[in-house]
């Protein structure tokens, strides 16, 4: 057997490999006799199939396989040897005048395309300066969180008269275009959040409404065309929602108010276990420190996001488009021309992205261990149990789900790759200037 590579360019090459019958002739004689020993063929006894027999009835299709097989392994083993950093995975450059009769006389030649990783150098340095936001919180911030989470806790109440902040149970009912009940048309009970209308015109005639109240109401303006919400309030499918022109008669059926819990201490003690908030201004503190703790995040998402297209800016290299490219329409059969070259620029950036961190990985001998995924993994099903309860569940339980969690290969992939970021971000964070800048928050949300 003969493997050789042809470089096209720095970026593209061919590797030829050369089978020659005598490669392939053992493999495929001893996959012959095996499928003998295992065949179940009417006139024989199980185990008595001569391979005589079976190379008859089935040697050609053996043959490919054990051919494909030896391609693969062989292909393999000299990336490997060769150290050759490939991107994407090797595509066999099929050509037409290339005939084999498959009678296990055949010598035969393939050729594979491979796109190679571009070298590049990195050369982050203190002269590479940043801003990391110190983010504080508002008064306007700190007064929302404190009545959301009142209303969390709070009880529901049925006034007379709706106000902002309150839920109408409605009957909607499609119209036609002359304001008569559309014939077949779409009715459905839904609860409207008032605070969740977008248009403030529209808004404002849901205020001060009692039971049985009637309005026709645009929902389309209402939110905004926002086609999930409208959906969702429905019933129906988003693209349905999204061509959806007729407005609708709303009709109140109940007011709906969730009112506050008071500040006391039987609110502290569901909010944070008995006795460890027993004033209201330790309960501001303690919200005031998770609203900043929220915001440390924020603030440093939004320095790995433009660290991230920094990088992207700063080490400029190119890629093997046009393999890549070829790559991806034949690992996605279904995905169409206009879908391959509108997402192309995304793809190809994320590409990028992970042979910086690989460079940076193993450039510095960083090494990922298991105790860092689990730790990550133990927080991100934290944060997820903590949105429905501020207490979250203890510790020794976290430790189980996680356990389970990473049990499966595309969570453990996952966190793996999240904690190779977080590594990544950390060294480039280490090695260029951080000026820190206090900001308010709702002037962050500006950013």
């Amino acid at each position: 057997m003969n493997i050789s590579q042809e470089k096209i360019d720095n970026l593209n090459a061919v590797i030829k490999i050369n089978i020659n019958v005598e490669d392939y002739q053992t493999r495929v004689e001893k996959a012959i006799k095996d499928q003998a020993k295992k065949a179940k063929i009417p006139g024989f006894r199980p185990g008595m199939v001569p391979a005589s027999h079976i190379k008859k009835m089935y040697g050609k299709s053996i043959l490919v396989d054990e051919i494909n097989h030896l391609l693969s392994d062989t292909l393999n083993k000299y990336i490997d040897e060769e150290k050759l950093e490939v991107l994407g995975q090797p595509l066999p450059n099929i050509e037409e005048d290339k005939h084999y009769n498959w009678d296990f006389t055949d010598n035969f030649e393939f050729n594979y395309a491979v796109g190679l990783a571009p070298e590049f150098t990195l050369d982050f340095s203190k002269a590479d300066k940043l801003t990391r936001y110190v983010i504080k919180v508002d008064e306007e911030t700190l007064a929302s969180r404190i009545k959301n989470i009142r209303r969390g806790y709070g009880k529901m109440t049925n006034p007379d008269v709706s106000a902002d902040g309150d839920v109408l149970y409605s009957d909607l009912v499609q119209l036609s275009p002359d304001g008569s009940v559309f014939d077949g048309g779409i009715t459905v009970t839904a609860s409207v959040r008032i605070d969740q209308i977008a248009d403030e015109a529209i808004k404002s005639t849901l205020i001060g409404l009692k039971k049985e109240s009637e309005l026709t109401i645009d929902l389309q303006k209402a939110y905004n065309n926002d086609a999930a919400k409208i959906a969702g309030l429905l019933k129906i499918d988003e693209d349905t929602a999204a061509d959806l022109k007729s407005n609708f008669k709303l009709t109140v059926k109940n007011v709906n108010r969730l009112e506050e819990s008071d500040l006391d201490q039987a609110f502290f003690d569901k909010l944070f276990g008995e006795g460890a908030v027993t004033t209201e201004e330790e309960f501001t503190a303690r919200i005031t420190a998770e609203l900043e703790g929220m915001m440390t995040q924020d603030s440093e998402r939004k320095l790995q996001d433009e660290i991230y297209h920094y990088s992207l800016g700063k080490v400029n290299f190119n890629l093997p488009d046009d393999f890549l490219k070829r790559w991806l329409k034949a690992t996605n059969e279904k995905l169409s021309a206009e879908e391959l070259e509108g997402g192309y620029n995304d793809f190809a950036q994320n590409l990028k992205w992970t042979l910086i961190e690989n460079k940076i990985i193993t450039g510095n001998n960083i090494e990922i261990k298991y105790e860092e995924v689990f730790e990550l993994a133990k927080i991100r099903l934290n944060e997820q149990f903590r949105m429905y309860s501020p207490q979250g569940i203890p510790e020794e339980q976290l430790g189980q789900y996680t356990v389970q969690y990473l049990q499966n290969k595309e969570n453990a992939n996952k966190i793996f790759e999240e904690v190779k970021a977080v590594r990544t971000f950390e060294y480039i964070k280490s090695v260029i200037t951080l000026e820190e800048k206090e900001i308010l928050y709702t002037d962050f949300q500006k950013l």
